[in-house]
């Protein structure tokens, strides 16, 4: 995945510059970026603050670390399942 160009304090500073009143229209066209890309933001981190969007990466990429770890041991069970069950 592409690693964006704005970091997670930067993306919630410019969440709060909405909530203060700014337009998400004049917002994008300030910072160089789309409604669509705006709108995720929103969905994402809104309401958060900036130890909690830390938290949350954190937590993503020990999320990941697990989901893989349990991919790798079930190919493991599954190839000694295949081995137990062929005749030698």
């Amino acid at each position: 995945m592409r690693k964006s160009r704005f970091s997670e304090e930067q993306i919630i500073g410019i969440l709060k510059e909405h909530q203060a009143g700014i337009g998400a229209k004049e917002l994008c066209r300030k910072h160089g970026i789309s409604d669509g890309t705006f709108y995720k933001w929103r969905s994402k981190y809104g309401g958060m603050e900036v130890s909690e969007a830390k938290r949350l990466k954190v937590l993503e990429a020990e999320n990941a670390k697990l989901k893989n770890m349990l991919a790798e041991h079930m190919l493991d069970v599954a190839t000694l399942k295949e081995m137990l069950g062929k005749d030698f």
